[in-house]
C-alpha cells in the first residue's frame, strides 16, 4: 500500500538529557528533541551532494573519511573545522550555511519538556522525559504524512546499547498500541516500520547533521518565547529566523504552536 507515494524520513536530535535528579539546575532543567523531516529521494539525489561540497569546500571532506558537522565542534572551532579560527572563512562558512538551511526543502517540529514541572505535576508515575518529547514528535510526524497523503519512517541518533535498546521499545509500543490521540491503525498507515532506526551521526547521515545544527537554536528560541530568557546569539538567531519563516510544521490553519512547536508539559 505505501509503494506509489513519496517516502518521508524524520531525522531527530536531543538537547539536554533525560535525568529528573537535577531539575533545580536551570541548566538540567530541560529536554529538548528536535525533529527534521526529509523526502528520501530529496536527501539522496540533493541535501546529501549539497551537504557533501560544502563540507567538501571548507574541509576537505572526503569521500574515504568523511567530515561529520557537530554543532559544538564547529562553535569551538574544534578538529577538522580549525580553518573556521580564519574569521574571512568563517563568515564564508557561515553565509554558506545559512543559504544551505534556506533553500533546502524539509520541515522541522522541536518539543521542549520542562522536566522540573512535569515532576511536579506527575508524582507517581511519570513518562520518562524523552519517551515523552519522542511520542510528541511521532504524532506530529504522522499528522503531516496523514495531511499530505504521504508515508514515512523514524530515525535517531544512537544514545548507546542501553538507551537504544529503550528506545527501540518505546517507539515499538508507541506504534503498536497507539496514543491517546492518534490509534495504532492511523501509525500502521503511515508509517512504514514498527522499528525505530537508531545510527550513529558518525555514519555521515545527513539528515542527523541538519537536525544537529538546527536543535541547538531553536531549543533556545522556545526557552526565550517561554519567558526563560536564554542568549542565542546572533548567528543561533538568524538560523531560527529561517525556521521560523517557512520551515517550522504548521497546522491546518496555519497554526505554529502545538504543531512545529510543542511546550510540555
Amino acid at each position: 500500500m505505501h509503494q506509489n507515494r513519496e517516502k518521508y524520513r524524520i531525522y531527530i536530535d536531543e538537547v539536554g538529557n533525560h535525568d529528573l535528579k537535577n531539575v533545580n539546575n536551570p541548566n538540567q532543567r530541560y529536554l529538548s528533541l528536535t525533529g527534521v523531516i526529509f523526502e528520501l529521494g530529496y536527501v539522496a539525489q540533493i541535501l546529501f551532494p549539497k551537504l557533501e561540497a560544502l563540507k567538501t569546500n571548507f574541509f576537505r571532506s572526503h569521500p574515504d573519511e568523511p567530515t561529520v558537522l557537530h554543532r559544538k565542534e564547529l562553535v569551538n572551532k574544534k578538529p577538522p573545522f580549525e580553518a573556521l579560527k580564519e574569521p574571512a572563512i568563517a563568515n564564508s562558512f557561515d553565509q554558506d550555511l545559512l543559504s544551505l538551511l534556506t533553500e533546502l526543502d524539509y520541515t522541522v517540529i522541536t518539543v521542549v519538556i520542562d522536566k522540573k514541572k512535569h515532576k511536579e505535576q506527575y508524582l507517581t508515575w511519570r513518562f520518562d522525559p524523552y519517551h515523552y518529547c519522542l511520542q510528541m514528535i511521532i504524532e506530529r510526524f504522522v499528522l503531516f504524512l496523514k495531511s499530505n497523503n504521504k508515508f514515512g519512517d523514524v530515525m535517531c541518533e544512537s544514545r548507546g546499547g542501553k538507551e537504544d535498546i529503550r528506545l527501540k521499545k518505546s517507539f515499538h509500543r508507541i506504534f503498536t498500541e497507539g496514543t491517546e490521540f492518534i490509534s495504532h491503525d492511523i501509525f500502521s498507515t503511515y508509517l512504514t516500520s514498527s522499528q525505530l532506526k537508531v545510527k550513529p551521526k558518525a555514519n555521515n547521515i545527513s539528515g542527523l547533521q541538519i537536525a544537529d545544527l538546527i536543535a541547538h537554536p531553536s531549543y533556545k528560541r522556545i526557552l526565550s518565547q517561554k519567558g526563560r530568557t536564554d542568549n542565542l546569539g546572533r548567528y543561533g538567531e538568524q538560523i531560527v529566523d529561517i525556521l521560523e519563516g517557512h520551515k517550522y510544521y504548521r497546522g491546518p490553519s496555519n497554526q505554529l504552536w502545538g504543531y512545529g512547536k510543542k511546550w510540555l508539559p
